[in-house]
């Protein structure tokens, strides 16, 4: 009997999870899966014609480099030391707090994570700096952990964030836009971090104990600015405000933001030879990785196109009665599960075929919004029990804290996320009022 060929869009997902339970290479899955189901729905010609095709138009398209270049902009900086003294700066301004060590690593980790676009490159790059700190003062293993691996999610809501990019080219939307959507979101789930970690620490002072000396000066707090920070900071606002006031396209954006940051930290002596090789070469290999990413799952979405199941799922759940917010739930229960297991740029790029044609067709959401909503839900995934993957790499930053300590930990910050979350499905104005007002409806 002829399978028909949605069937074979539902054999080609199930075949590109056998691939990855067979440790192949996401981007190799995605795309074998792509290959394979296309080939039996149309023909190996035109399979190994939309191969090369969507292989040199993701390694050659100018809308893709605004990966390079945020990429080059974050690997500088990070090169350059400015993680450790963004959390100099944060201890500086919150320490004094109850568990305000544990909020310096989230503003930090907010901050970093914007320029560095990855959940677990932020984990593990602030997490080696926070967590010795936080057990120097005898903050207790879960909450210095869990506040670590909370925050490394933030600053994929702030932008410049890579995950965005990815979404908007994925879904031909509005960078721009998307970036702006980011702000709001991002700035919300720092502060909701911080006011768990402010009730946490009055609840049991015990998980983290008042930092010893005064409360610094407000010309104390501005000398951990000095030597580049201050400079690469002020970059980063015109970078993203010439992009945001139209003066730049994205990828110039970024352009301008590696330009600077690397005369900065030129000038400042932050950047060597060793430094700025280091940064070219994460950049290659972080670009290669997410570029393959995105020309693994064009292929997959050209095959699931083909086999119509977008089309015909999105027919099926307009004929279903009940509520489109319903449905949204199912969808987000989806993002939650994917985010435990997978990162989130490879995540999106394998759903987003499926899901966005039913969301903004059929239940008639706004992309702007549902881009921020799926990016928050997957945050959470990133450190939910029992595969959350930022649990784990704080697990390998700091070896001698059982894992049980870390997912002990995080809940507090599980709880957290789902609230806000909440408040930004109920009221999406809180994400789109930024984009509109800045650029128009």
């Amino acid at each position: 009997m002829e399978m028909s060929p949605m069937m074979g869009g539902f054999l080609g997902i199930a075949g590109f999870l056998v691939f990855m339970m067979l440790r192949m290479p996401i981007a190799v899955s995605m795309g074998l899966a792509g290959l394979i189901g296309f080939s039996y729905v149309n023909s190996s010609d035109a399979a190994f014609k939309v191969l090369s095709s969507e292989i040199f138009g993701s390694f050659a398209s100018y809308n893709l480099s605004v990966i390079v270049t945020f990429s080059l902009m974050g690997f500088l900086a990070y090169h350059a030391g400015i993680g450790s003294q963004l959390y100099a700066f944060a201890y500086k301004v919150v320490g004094h707090l109850p568990g305000g060590l544990a909020m310096a690593s989230e503003v930090a980790c907010a901050i970093f994570g914007a320029v560095c676009g990855s959940s677990t490159a932020t984990t593990a790059t602030i997490g080696s700096i926070a967590v010795p700190e936080m057990r120097k003062y005898k903050y207790s293993d879960s909450l210095s952990t869990a506040s670590v691996a909370a925050g490394g999610a933030i600053g994929i809501l702030i932008p410049p964030s890579v995950i965005f990019v990815v979404y908007g080219i994925a879904t031909e939307q509005s960078i721009a836009r998307l970036l702006i959507a980011g702000i709001v979101p991002g700035a919300l789930l720092t502060l909701a971090y911080c006011l768990t970690i402010y009730i946490l620490s009055k609840r049991n002072p015990e998980l983290a104990p008042a930092r010893p000396g005064p409360r610094p000066t407000v010309r104390e707090m501005f000398d951990t600015l000095k030597g580049g920070l201050l400079e690469v900071l002020v970059i980063f606002i015109i970078s993203l405000g010439g992009m945001f006031m139209g003066f730049f396209t994205p990828t110039e954006a970024g352009g301008v933001g590696a330009f600077g940051v690397l005369v900065v930290t030129l000038i400042t002596r932050k950047m060597n030879f060793k430094a700025f090789n280091n940064s070219l070469r994460d950049t290659t290999r972080s670009s290669a990785m997410i570029l393959f990413l995105v020309a693994g799952a064009m292929i997959f979405s050209r095959f699931i196109a083909l086999s119509r199941m977008p089309f015909e799922l999105a027919a099926w759940v307009s004929e279903l009665d009940m509520p489109r917010f319903f449905v949204m739930m199912i969808i987000f229960l989806v993002y939650l599960i994917g985010g435990c297991i997978v990162e989130m740029i490879p995540l999106i790029l394998l759903t987003i075929p499926i899901f966005f044609p039913i969301v903004t067709n059929v239940l008639h959401y706004d992309p702007i919004w549902f881009g921020v909503v799926i990016v928050m839900v997957t945050c959470i995934g990133v450190i939910t029990p029992p595969v959350g993957i930022n649990a784990y790499v704080i697990k390998g930053v700091v070896k001698d804290v059982p894992l049980e300590q870390v997912f002990k930990g995080v809940w507090p910050f599980v709880f957290a996320s789902a609230i806000l979350t909440a408040i930004m499905i109920a009221f999406p104005e809180l994400s789109t009022f930024l984009p509109d007002l800045l650029m128009g409806k």
